[in-house]
């Protein structure tokens, strides 16, 4: 089988060795040299996405790459404690979520994928796909330096402005901004905890800090705005306007010794078409969820996709398995990771609400509200090794 992927991040990469897997010839076309995204940005994988990196054979080197966070803390504006539960995971999991940069992230899928075999283009753009010549004979995908490549599977996993998503469905939902920007940074000089990811719910917004083992501190901003601003206004003046009210986040944005570009946040309704015969979604160009799972549902995407392919009689049977078992999942996901973003942007009504609310939640119902997330199982093996 020969594969095309367009995309070459964390849901490119990891489809590539999970197709690699299953024995197909995968070329994956990147735009940029580095698709890491933008530098110093980090993310977490929760352990449903961990799990899914054990078949593909980088769970170690991923957990070396970043570091283990075993709590999540969630604090009001005041600076009152709303929750204290695992982080990504259930009580009692012996896995442990873990944070790392994203660039880190990408870097060893990529390397993984080329030592599985996978072929690396990059500097090409897709500008569409049709069907080949012949009934059942695959899709040719077109980019835009006129150059045309059989396939006979495209997967398309170039993110939220997907390409592929528009040649799939002309029709398909467009991002638009989802009233958050993000600011991230490092900060040095504070004696903090470790061992915990924590949320500010602020009254600007919500605020993340993750002290690291080196002693530094990763935060990030994620500041609630109706309106997108001009992000080269966006200082950290600014923000220490925004978050005047929150003594922490003060302190860590004093402190900070780098601040990275800041980026709009967007939503995406629903994607009506995840596939056709020939060309399928995987990650953000098929739903972008944010709630610190978008990493973990590409990866969970990347080994579905293989294990429905492995296991059925056609490409078209494959990828129609695949939507069939990704999308009541992933349409929980997307609501829950919604909630997540109002309790961002709550007015002074709604955060009084959420600050009695989250405590009683947090303290009686988190495990079984997040089982179904945390628990799922994959049930893949590949037959084929790296």
């Amino acid at each position: 089988m020969r594969v095309v992927i367009v995309g070459g991040g964390v849901a490119g990469a990891a489809a590539a060795i999970a197709l690699r897997r299953i024995g197909a010839e995968v070329t994956v076309h990147e735009a940029y040299e580095d698709p890491a995204g933008p530098v110093g940005s980090f993310l977490s994988v929760a352990v449903n996405g961990l799990r899914a990196l054990e078949p593909l054979g980088c769970l170690e080197e991923v957990r070396r790459a970043g570091f283990a966070v075993p709590r999540q803390r969630m604090w009001s504006s005041s600076g009152r404690l709303l929750g204290d539960v695992p982080r990504g995971r259930l009580a009692g999991d012996p896995l442990h979520s873990v944070t790392l940069m994203r660039a880190d992230l990408v870097r060893v899928l990529r390397e993984e994928a080329l030592r599985s075999g996978a072929r690396i283009v990059t500097g090409t753009r897709l500008t569409g796909a049709v069907p080949a010549a012949g009934a059942g004979s695959g899709v040719r995908a077109r980019f835009e330096d006129g150059e045309e490549v059989a396939a006979d599977l495209l997967v398309g996993a170039d993110g939220l402005w997907s390409a592929t998503r528009r040649a799939l469905d002309a029709a398909a939902p467009v991002p638009r901004y989802a009233g958050l920007y993000h600011v991230s940074g490092v900060a040095e000089g504070l004696d903090l905890e470790h061992g915990a990811f924590n949320m500010v719910f602020a009254r600007g917004g919500a605020f993340l800090y993750v002290p690291a083992p080196d002693g530094t501190v990763w935060w990030s901003a994620q500041v609630a705005d109706p309106t997108p601003p001009d992000l080269a206004d966006v200082s950290l003046d600014r923000l220490a306007e925004i978050y005047r009210h929150e003594r922490l986040p003060l302190r860590i944005m004093a402190a900070s010794t780098g601040v990275h570009r800041p980026t709009l946040g967007h939503t995406l309704d629903a994607v009506p078409v995840w596939n056709d015969d020939r060309t399928v979604l995987v990650g953000d160009a098929g739903h972008p969820v944010g709630a610190g799972q978008g990493a973990s549902m590409a990866l969970e995407d990347a080994v579905v996709l293989a294990r429905e392919l492995e296991r059925a009689a056609s490409v078209p049977a494959g990828l129609s398995a695949y939507a069939r078992a990704r999308r009541p999942r992933v349409a929980r996901m997307v609501k829950a990771a919604g909630d997540n973003r109002d309790a961002k942007t709550a007015g002074p009504l709604a955060r009084r609400m959420r600050d009695l609310v989250m405590p009683v939640f947090f303290r009686h119902f988190f495990g079984r509200a997040t089982a179904w997330l945390y628990t799922h199982d994959l049930d893949w093996r590949p037959r084929v090794g790296a």
